[in-house]
């Protein structure tokens, strides 16, 4: 994978052909990204990646997230299918981890994995079922982060005690814990301790997956 300053040097010549051939300072890459541009400067010196930044960037102008992150060239997927797997991400959607969470919908942008992070999620056998959105909300930490993209397997509807899910209920789409409990009502958990348990009738929840893995952006 691509470090952060070669990353950098391939969004500024992006830059420079959108924006006139002009000089491109890392002040532009923070902006296009929408990142301050001293939390970048803080990212460059811990080479932290801002994978969910870069993956909308990619997104919004069509280019392939492999060739930025890892130099591959679009022609020589279509050699190596095996190595990549296409997942659909829900970038404009936010399963809460905290409060108020936008409806789950269809629109969605094809992204890449190359074959270390789809054997982080579980391997090439689980990926035809695995999508994409974004986390908002703080109720899951230090699990996941306001801002963490997570990966879940829809084929993965049946909670079990040591995961995480996503799932509608009434007030929307959440991330959360469950616990079913033996009268009919089902225990929405946060793993940070200054939220409270939900308590909803199991009818009035839908899982739609279990998460798998997330990519997060520590500054």
């Amino acid at each position: 994978m691509a470090n952060f300053n070669e990353i950098v040097d391939k969004i500024k010549d992006i830059l420079c052909a959108e924006l006139g051939e002009r000089k491109i300072y890392d002040k532009d890459v923070a902006s296009s990204l929408g990142i301050n541009q001293i939390s970048l400067a803080t990212m460059k010196n811990r080479n932290k990646i801002p994978y969910k930044e870069i993956l909308e960037f990619c997104a919004k102008r069509k280019i392939s997230i492999n060739w930025l992150l890892f130099d591959q060239i679009i022609e020589s997927l279509y050699n190596e299918t095996k190595k990549f797997s296409r997942i659909s991400y829900f970038r404009d959607i936010y399963a809460s981890a905290g409060g108020g969470a936008l409806n789950y919908e269809d629109a969605s942008t094809q992204i890449t994995l190359d074959e270390e992070f789809v054997a982080h999620l579980g391997g090439a056998g689980v990926m035809k079922n695995v999508e994409a959105i974004n986390v908002i909300g703080d109720s899951m930490e230090p699990t996941l982060t306001d801002g963490d993209i997570v990966f879940f397997d829809r084929s993965s509807t049946n909670p079990c005690r040591t995961g995480i899910y996503i799932l509608t209920t009434p007030a929307g789409l959440f991330i959360k814990r469950l616990q079913l409990q033996a009268n009919g009502k089902v225990a929405l958990v946060s793993d940070n301790k200054n939220y409270s348990d939900e308590i909803i009738n199991a009818n009035d929840v839908r899982i739609l997956g279990k998460v798998l893995g997330t990519l997060s952006c520590e500054v």
